[in-house]
């Protein structure tokens, strides 16, 4: 067959049709051949078939076979995971080979990217995998019961074992529980110059990260990204009873957190605002919630910003001295759905090495505009909001002890902050922050800022608009982020999520339990309803911003609106009159 009239790549502008095949380069194997091999060396190439025909193998058995016009390959290029399937000629096949560089051209068009995305989908049911929704538990993902080494064990031994297991990870029999993938293979042995005879126990993880068979897929998904691990085992009890992959997840569905992951490892940061949208459009159409959402995209950021700091490092060199990398804001309380500006700053150890940790700063900070998160217009990036730890804890102890306006703004956007990079521990900082608003007028402050933005509720319980539209950031969540802040920070609880601080200071008593609860219901209600505008105008190629048209609103997410602006104005009100505010 001709390959132009393939209707993927016949679809494509045709100055870039061709411009790509004259990257491929055209194969034969004869009838019986082996061209890529389950659970063997990741994919390097997309395979288009010309003619003849191949075989997938689960195995020895065979599951699927595929013809003139069909393409192999992408699911492992895709995961950079090994085979799911081996992929045998069934007949003398002429095939084009396209390099993995060339694919990750092709996937730069949105045709492309649905159509793999797809076909990933359609290759994943050839498993009879059954199709969990994001909310079932990730034990249903588990195949098959987990292989076990003892740590004494040569790597050879460990290799040799999980080709004839076919499998990508061993669980180590130490004490903590360890685990080897082919990964650790790869970058620990090979990559090291390591022996063969090397004891697994040298080069294994321990202990090893493991969550319950009852966690749901997302919860599952969110912690893979978190950690940046493609390896779960699963327990039940106190057994681990097998191991999902980050394929098993990733193959899941074709918007995954997990398949951005690998493209971050990659540094493949091109387009990643607009993909960090669409996975967040696929998640909310999935029914996930908006905060769980904003956790995952989160995670993601925390795993992009670790990998520019990682090559940062390896571009200037070690570190002169310990430090630690951190976001704030929105980011800090993991709770920007989608992509705005930067929070960040840097913590040294000590002071020196200006050079060194500024042009790490630009670094990072110029990586995160390459992917699509734009510079803060207020200045706080690390490239300015740069000291050791001391002069942090000097500067916030100033702040709470003189809270004029400025410094009440500037505690407030930095409160939230939370390390993501780098081996300075932040605890110092913390402990400091709780001790100095023990003191003072501290508290007396950040409850009159806290009651600066009033629900927008006028006479008889109608809602005030500006010309028709709702700002829900100023007028619903800002509020209740500065209420949840100021009774954690009473009970002393360095939480850093919004619902997560309510469900402190109810614990603690600083706040009722039912106002903490009706404060997180409507937290959650909002930041739902603000997503789902953003999505809409998204969509639509509009701006994205925080208002929304109330005639626009259904009758039922109206009421909603009013019982959450209720309930934000009473806290207010009980905190004005707890503070002597009036």
């Amino acid at each position: 067959m001709d390959p132009r009239t393939n209707p993927l790549l016949s679809a494509l502008p045709k100055a870039e049709r061709e411009a790509l095949l004259r990257q491929a380069q055209e194969e034969t194997h004869a009838k019986g051949a082996q061209i890529l091999e389950q659970g063997g060396q990741p994919a390097e190439k997309l395979y288009l078939v010309l003619e003849g025909e191949v075989a997938l193998r689960d195995g020895e058995e065979e599951v699927g076979s595929l013809g003139p016009g069909e393409f192999f390959g992408f699911p492992s290029l895709l995961s950079g995971e090994s085979p799911a399937f081996s992929v045998i000629a069934r007949t003398p096949v002429r095939l084009l080979a396209f390099p993995k560089e060339t694919f990750q051209k092709l996937l730069t068009f949105p045709e492309a990217a649905r159509f793999f995305g797809q076909g990933l989908v359609s290759r994943v049911r050839l498993r009879e995998v059954p199709d969990p929704s994001l909310f079932s538990p990730v034990g249903r993902l588990v195949r098959r019961p987990p292989a076990f080494i003892p740590p004494t064990a040569k790597v050879e031994e460990a290799a040799q074992r999980m080709r004839e297991e076919g499998v990508s990870s061993l669980l180590v029999e130490a004490e903590p529980l360890g685990i080897l993938t082919d990964r650790d293979l790869r970058n620990r042995v090979l990559a090291e110059g390591r022996s063969p005879a090397t004891p697994v126990a040298e080069v294994m993880t321990a202990p090893v990260f493991a969550l319950p068979a009852e966690t749901p897929i997302y919860e599952a998904m969110a912690a893979m990204v978190e950690r940046g691990i493609h390896h779960l085992p699963v327990t039940q009890g106190k057994e681990v009873v097998g191991v999902v992959t980050h394929t098993d997840l990733m193959l899941h569905q074709a918007q995954n957190p997990l398949l951005l992951l690998r493209r971050i490892e990659r540094l493949d940061l091109e387009r990643y605002g607009l993909q960090v949208a669409h996975l967040v459009e696929a998640l909310f159409a999935r029914g996930l919630g908006g905060l769980e959402i904003g956790r995952v995209v989160a995670s993601l950021n925390d795993a992009l910003i670790r990998r520019l700091v990682k090559e940062a490092e390896a571009a200037l060199g070690e570190p002169p001295m310990p430090y630690s990398f951190m976001v704030f804001g929105s980011e800090g309380r993991r709770e920007q759905a989608l992509l705005t500006d930067q929070d960040n700053a840097l913590v040294l150890g000590e002071g020196g090495h200006e050079a060194y940790f500024q042009a790490l700063a630009e670094r990072v900070v110029q990586g995160l505009i390459r992917a699509g998160i734009p510079e803060c217009k207020g200045g706080y990036m690390a490239t300015r909001w740069r000291m050791p730890l001391r002069d942090w804890v000097a500067t916030f102890s100033k702040w709470m002890e003189t809270p004029e306006p400025q410094a009440l703004l500037e505690t407030q956007i930095l409160f939230d902050f939370r390390g993501v990079a780098g081996a300075l521990s932040l605890r110092v900082l913390e402990e400091a922050i709780l001790e100095r608003s023990r003191k003072g007028v501290f508290l007396y402050h950040l409850a009159q800022s806290a009651l600066a933005f009033r629900p927008p509720l006028g006479l008889f319980g109608r809602v005030r608009t500006e010309k028709g539209f709702v700002d829900l950031k100023r007028y619903a969540l800002a509020p209740i982020v500065a209420l949840a802040r100021l009774y954690a920070l009473m009970a002393g609880d360095q939480a850093r999520g919004t619902v997560e601080r309510l469900k402190a200071a109810a614990r603690a008593g600083t706040l009722s339990r039912e106002g903490a609860e009706r404060l997180g219901e409507a937290y959650r209600f909002f930041f739902h309803l603000r997503l789902a505008h953003q999505l809409a105008t998204f969509r639509e190629g509009k701006a994205i911003g925080n208002r929304v048209l109330w005639t626009a609103l259904s009758p039922w997410e109206r009421q909603q609106a009013l019982e959450g602006f209720r309930a934000i104005l009473e806290i207010q009100e009980s905190t004005a009159g707890r503070f002597q505010l009036r």
